[in-house]
């Protein structure tokens, strides 16, 4: 997955990346929203993981974003259970 220069590609690869990419973004959008208004009430959205930094200046997507949050919760397991 790439970010793609335009929203309308000129080849084939450029349509089908552009297709993925911002299929992603409303897809981010609309779960996101979904669970906005399940819950009632505003919440921080923050993206993390490989592909993060892709999504980067898609639109507001994200209020922050953490690439290593995975690991961050780790070593505050592994620090609590060393107490």
């Amino acid at each position: 997955i790439a970010k793609p220069q335009a929203v309308i590609g000129t080849n084939t690869v450029a349509c089908m990346q552009s297709g993925v990419f911002w299929g992603y973004v409303g897809l981010i959008k609309e779960i996101c929203a979904r669970i906005r208004a399940e819950h009632g009430k505003e919440m921080k959205v923050i993206s993390t993981g490989g592909l993060a930094p892709l999504f980067q200046g898609a639109e507001k997507l994200f209020d922050s974003f953490e690439d290593d949050l995975t690991m961050h919760g780790l070593r505050l397991i592994h620090d609590h259970n060393q107490e």
